[in-house]
Order: structure tokens, then sequence, then C-alpha cells
């Protein structure tokens, strides 16, 4: 039997139950995935406390991005195969050992990415991605202003602006964030402390 970590209730770290979770098979148009990295995020402490409501109210399993590999296919899925590799960031549900989802939600996983890595950059890539191509289309020349530079998306956002061509200022709250900020493409950092 596959487990997963739910909430039923708001609450500290204790709220976390470890149970038995089956996945069940996947639909037309879904794949059965085994986990094999997750990313946590701020986001899922705030559905655990309360300061956001869990999206689909109580039990909640956690958890907006992962990797993994395909287990089974659904109908319509014709671009997957089992055994691929394969990340995504969704709203909930990747603290499971396994789940189905939506094939159009996942990504195929490129060789030289770990699946450590592709779990942990969906979310935060996908936000930088946002800012810096659709949002505004950052190009040579332009110079950008980013809170929170030494951040995840800071990290990734510094970097990727950079090798747009851009100029670009940070902020952050300490000397080592500062260094940290530097050392990811950002040209400027204003300690806002």
């Amino acid at each position: 039997m596959s487990k997963a970590i739910r909430i039923h209730a708001n609450g500290g770290p204790e709220v976390l139950a470890y149970e038995n979770a089956d996945p069940g098979q996947p639909g037309e148009g879904q794949i059965l995935i085994r986990h094999t990295a997750i990313g946590l995020n701020f986001i899922d402490v705030y559905y655990r406390s309360g300061l956001y409501p869990p999206p689909g109210g109580f039990p909640l399993i956690p958890g907006g991005e992962a990797a993994g590999v395909v287990l089974a296919l659904g109908t319509g899925v014709d671009w997957l195969k089992p055994g691929d590799r394969i990340a995504y960031a969704v709203n909930v549900g990747a603290y499971a050992e396994q789940r189905v989802i939506a094939a159009d939600r996942v990504v195929k996983v490129p060789d030289g990415i770990s699946d450590e890595q592709a779990a942990a950059m969906m979310l935060k890539g996908m936000t930088a991605e946002y800012l810096l191509r659709r949002t505004f289309p950052v190009k040579a020349g332009d110079t950008i202003l980013y809170h929170a530079a030494a951040g995840g998306v800071g990290l990734i956002l510094g970097q990727w602006a950079k090798h747009l061509g851009a100029t670009v200022i940070g902020t952050a709250s300490s000397a080592d964030k500062i260094e940290l900020a530097r050392a990811h493409g950002f040209d400027h950092v204003i300690n806002y402390k």
C-alpha cells in the first residue's frame, strides 16, 4: 500500500499524519507516478498552520511540486511511457509515494537534471519564467529590481536575468544574503535592514 502525509486539521508539525493512501488508477488523460523527490515550500506550512485555507478543505495531502517516474498511463496519453522521468508543480498532493495526475500538468525531466533538482525548482522556476518572460519580457539593456534576491525565486531569477543581459538589482536582509544574491547574478544588492 502506498503512503502519504495527510493533514486533518490545522496545527503545528504534529498534525502531519503518515497514512495509507491508495492513489487509484489513471483515468483518461491521467498518469500514475511514483515520486522520487518532492519540493518543500512555505505555502505547505501556510496550509498546515491555517494561514491559508487548504484547497478543497481537509483532509489534505500537501505539497505542490515533485519529480518521479511514470508507472501507468490512462487512455489518451501518448507522449509518455512507463519509466519516463517527470516533474510538475500543481496545487497540492505531492507528499505521497504515488499519485494520479493529469498528464498535461507534467514535463519530462531531461538527462543531466536530477530528480531532486527538478522537484526543488519547478514552482520557483515557473515563477521566475512568468516574471521574466510574461509579466515584462526582460531583454538586454533592461534594469530590474527584485525584492528577496536571496530567496528561491530570486536565486533563479538573478541568474536568468543576467543571462538575458539585464542589469539586476536586488534587496536582501543580511550580509550573507547579499553575498548569496551577488553569486547568483545580481549586480547590486541593497540591504534593507
